[in-house]
């Protein structure tokens, strides 16, 4: 998601088959941004090296800043073979890449909910704020908006995209019309729509059950240096963030 700036990357994750992630995510070491979990079915423990675990349910999410440095795994527990969702990277500015790590673990209950329709439309708001709904993730420097929707008819989800962010909309599930009513452009499962900043957005099932997530950031408009598991703003900051996962003091401090 480079063009996307503060989004640094998506990863969808599904599967029905229980020996799909097996081997999870063992420990691997992140500095310099945040990376946000998003859980549709099954579930995700986590551990660091500072002691810190937890349990990400379907349903919920986990905002962790990375900052200065942390080493933790996240090992999939599926429910009934199905594992399913999203992790997404959030950069960080300069000024806030070496803060003090930071977990916010959101139970599914504490994620801001509304009712779309009578047939089951619903937003799951994880930040920002959206139709009256404020997510529960703490202010953070890029401002951003993370919804889940589900679309179980024709009535559209509708948001506004702030004139200074950047937005997009990945569909996961079925097809979903987004854009400027009368001028929508159909988006069909496992893409990304871009959507231009300053404008309500309409988004709209017209045929079938489908369901998207919304995220939508104000940009840094800093130099990014990514390697692996560390963005940075500069060669010398990733070569010694390597040094210091390699010397055992990424996390220290």
């Amino acid at each position: 998601l480079r063009p996307l700036d503060p989004f640094v990357l998506l990863d969808r994750f599904a599967s029905d088959d229980p020996a799909a992630y097996i081997r999870g995510f063992p420990d691997h070491p992140h500095r310099g941004f945040e990376t946000v979990s998003v859980m549709l079915d099954g579930h995700i423990r986590h551990r660091d090296s500072r002691g810190n675990q937890g349990l990400v349910r379907g349903g919920g999410a986990q905002w962790m800043t990375a900052g200065r440095g942390i080493v933790h795994s996240e090992m999939p527990e599926q429910d009934r073979g199905l594992l399913s969702g999203f992790q997404l990277w959030v950069n960080l500015p300069a000024r806030e890449k070496m803060c003090a790590p930071f977990y916010q673990d959101l139970a599914p209950a504490q994620l801001a909910e509304a009712r779309l329709s009578p047939a089951g439309n619903t937003a799951r708001v994880i930040a920002g704020d959206v139709s009256g709904l404020a997510g529960p993730v703490r202010e953070r420097p890029t401002r951003p908006t993370l919804v889940t929707v589900t679309l179980e008819d024709d009535r559209p989800f509708v948001a506004e995209v702030p004139a200074d962010h950047v937005a997009f909309a990945f569909v996961h599930r079925g097809l979903v019309e987004i854009g400027p009513e009368g001028r929508s452009t159909r988006v069909p499962e496992n893409t990304i729509a871009l959507l231009g900043p300053g404008r309500r957005v309409r988004m709209r099932a017209p045929d079938r059950r489908s369901g998207l997530l919304f995220a939508a950031a104000r940009p840094i408009g800093e130099p990014i240096v990514q390697r692996g598991p560390f963005v940075m703003n500069t060669d010398d900051e990733i070569r010694r963030a390597f040094a210091d996962y390699q010397a055992g003091t990424l996390d220290k401090g």
